[in-house]
């Protein structure tokens, strides 16, 4: 591979999430399209403007601004952050995430709260914990990310199904922001993975069919799918978004493992152009990269 600085990685992972989710978004909860989408759009459920960022980059924002804040990962700093961003555009945030959230602001603990969801919705393996997780594979050595990725996940998230999903991608961020190849990350990823399911499905990716669902294991699947396929930044996004369902998600996770690797200058500058607080959220990168631990 042609050198890359960490910085680029790092601005272009978190700008390629903001582009996957703002692409995405207006194909959220659709078919597959039967005209591929290229460019930002306006429109969708939540009637998005062309080129506006969606929870997705929010919460990832609030991750990578309590870990520049605080200097490592405070549960209790980011907490106050997520809910913040909830508050502003509660009507974009997932069943999970929401009921969470509302928890919170009631009254109730935290830790109890993640688990009350999880049995009033008997179930919390939605992606909503896997689309935030990367600024920690920026700020942290892979060697690192895998268990702190887990307790960020379960903060919302109680089924340990999402951590795992969360920590496989975050371990990839990690490395090829640091220079490890992509196929290399992965099978370092794959090397770390305790969870059976997660292991079967991420870690034999070609054998299982695509399906952007809002599950955690289906949503990194075909975040994974789409990057590891990929010849270039450009075509991952657009692969991602174009397979409908849960397009902003699948594009965020992609565009993530997509920026870590091909780097900032890979992005389309049409793209940053149109992308909602595009210069922000490569500022916030660069401030989280100059705080790195950089070993892997």
């Amino acid at each position: 591979m042609i050198f890359i600085s960490g910085n680029l990685r790092a601005s272009g992972s978190l700008v390629a999430l903001a582009i996957g989710d703002a692409m995405g978004a207006p194909l959220e909860g659709s078919a597959q399209p039967s005209v591929w989408v290229t460019e930002m759009l306006p429109g969708g459920l939540h009637f998005r403007k062309k080129g506006q960022i969606t929870d997705d980059t929010l919460q990832t924002m609030a991750v990578a601004e309590s870990l520049v804040a605080c200097g490592e990962f405070d549960q209790k700093d980011l907490i106050s952050r997520l809910i913040y961003g909830y508050e502003m555009r509660p009507e974009w945030y997932g069943p999970t995430s929401s009921a969470f959230f509302e928890l919170v602001k009631s009254g109730t603990l935290p830790q109890p709260a993640a688990g009350i969801v999880h049995k009033r919705q008997r179930g919390s393996r939605s992606n909503g914990s896997v689309m935030r997780g990367f600024p920690l594979g920026i700020r942290y050595p892979s060697s690192k990310v895998y268990e702190l990725s887990l307790a960020c996940s379960q903060v919302t998230h109680f089924d340990p199904v999402a951590a795992h999903c969360s920590a496989w991608l975050n371990v990839m961020v990690s490395d090829m922001c640091r220079g490890v190849p992509r196929s290399a990350a992965y099978r370092h990823a794959r090397s770390l993975c305790t969870q059976d399911e997660v292991h079967a499905v991420l870690g034999n990716y070609e054998n299982y069919p695509v399906d952007p669902s809002l599950d955690a294991v289906l949503c990194s699947h075909a975040a994974l799918v789409s990057f590891m396929q990929a010849r270039t930044l450009e075509g991952a996004i657009l692969s991602a978004i174009n397979l409908g369902g849960d397009a902003d998600t699948v594009g965020a996770c992609c565009g993530a493992l997509a920026g870590a690797y091909w780097g900032l200058g890979a992005v389309p500058g049409r793209w940053r152009k149109e992308l909602e607080g595009c210069e922000f959220i490569q500022h916030l990168a660069e401030l989280l990269w100059n705080s790195a631990e950089q070993s892997r």
